[in-house]
């Protein structure tokens, strides 16, 4: 999907363009998550949900012009209360790119796909004013629960089938499933 990127002040950078993420990207992606978010993601509530899962290999994009990863976007199977839903984040754009329209790009031809396939609804732990401008918005303090301390003004929620689903769903927030025989402590699985 050929995407011109818009900076700030509205003049159009470059072509690039998003694809699905391809194994050989899988380092680079790591690198730029790294860069982007540190090592002290790995102490966030949402990485222990991530933590031996693999990411929904249909929902992870990558955007790049020619051989250059500018950013990456993943999702992760996760259930809240009883219902399924997606884990949205990493959302990563390299540093110097911030701002040129490439995240929210790769949001919404994300968001797109995971509404095609079916999927009811994404969740994720992140700052309101970005998010909402793909549809996102807050959900009630209390109405569902991470695995670990999270701030309650950073849970924002999208339903994809239903207008308004993510109002009802309530309830603690676990991994749908395990892929890797060594899974950390502090998420449970979907029973």
């Amino acid at each position: 999907m050929p995407v011109a990127a818009v900076s700030e002040s509205g003049m159009s950078d470059q072509n690039w363009q998003i694809r699905p993420e391809r194994a050989e990207d899988a380092p680079l992606v790591e690198l730029l998550n790294a860069v982007s978010f540190g090592p002290g993601r790995y102490a966030k509530s949402a990485y222990r949900l991530r933590d031996g899962v693999d990411p929904v290999a249909s929902l992870s994009f990558v955007a790049v012009d020619g051989a250059n990863l500018l950013g990456s976007i993943r999702f992760w199977p996760v259930v809240i209360g009883m219902e399924p839903s997606l884990l949205l984040g990493p959302l990563a754009v390299q540093p110097d790119l911030r701002g040129r329209g490439i995240g929210i790009a790769l949001m919404k031809h994300a968001i797109g796909e995971a509404r095609a396939l079916g999927y009811p609804s994404i969740v994720l732990v992140g700052d309101e004013p970005y998010y909402v401008r793909v549809g996102f918005a807050r959900l009630a303090p209390g109405r569902i629960k991470f695995p670990g301390p999270v701030d309650p003004a950073r849970v924002l929620g999208l339903s994809l089938a239903q207008p308004n689903a993510m109002l009802t769903i309530k309830g603690e927030v676990r991994r749908a499933r395990i892929d890797h025989p060594v899974a950390a402590d502090g998420a449970a699985v979907a029973g």
